[in-house]
């Protein structure tokens, strides 16, 4: 498993990371959530790359993270796997993404995830940080989540939204430029399908 080149995983991680890889394709056939051409790379191009996120933050015990435009659990679901010790709610608006995520979240046995149905401009409670992938431009992005990030940090970087974008991002990150911080995946995964993918974090 591709995975276990960069990162260490139990026991338990790496059969709920292979069981991703049955369940993903069986929940294609009926709803088409993601792609052909995605699917067929399911590891690289969806869980990989959810937890790219895992090689800038290690998140400690007890954090709380919100996904937002979850789709079908990413990058909640293989964030949850690592982190078994930390709480992740996924949201999204359309209730048969929900529905996969939270299957899918049930089958595997992860106890530290919740999925709800609703847009973001709904969700009241706060988190540690809010993660995203490529959901909507950044500026909007902020602007829907920053009342859901709360003030007490026990991280070792400061609360924030961290996001998972590809392309040019020079005018999404300029309102920000001072304080976002841009990372290329693929300093952490040299394959060719990284190459201009990166992890924005932003500490509101």
């Amino acid at each position: 498993m591709m995975i276990e080149d960069y990162f260490s995983l139990t026991e338990r991680q790496a059969g709920q990371f292979a069981a991703l890889g049955v369940l993903y394709p069986e929940w294609n056939e009926k709803i088409n959530l993601i792609s052909r051409k995605d699917i067929d790379n399911l590891e690289e191009h969806h869980l990989l790359h959810s937890i790219a996120i895992a090689k800038l933050i290690t998140f400690e015990p007890g954090t709380e993270i919100l996904d937002v435009g979850t789709g079908g659990g990413f990058p909640g679901i293989p964030l949850a796997i690592l982190f078994p010790e930390c709480k992740f709610t996924l949201i999204d608006s359309i209730g048969k993404k929900i529905r996969v995520a939270e299957d899918i979240a049930q089958r595997i046995g992860l106890e530290n995830v919740v999925c709800i149905q609703e847009r973001v401009e709904e969700e009241k409670r706060q988190y540690d940080f809010v993660v995203s992938r490529a959901v909507m431009p950044l500026p909007d992005l902020v602007k829907l989540v920053r009342k859901n990030v709360h003030h007490r940090h026990h991280n070792a970087m400061p609360n924030g939204l961290i996001v998972l974008k590809g392309g040019n991002l020079t005018g999404e990150i300029h309102p920000f430029r001072n304080l976002a911080e841009v990372t290329e995946i693929a300093s952490f995964f040299p394959t060719p399908w990284f190459e201009e993918k990166r992890i924005i974090y932003l500490p509101l």
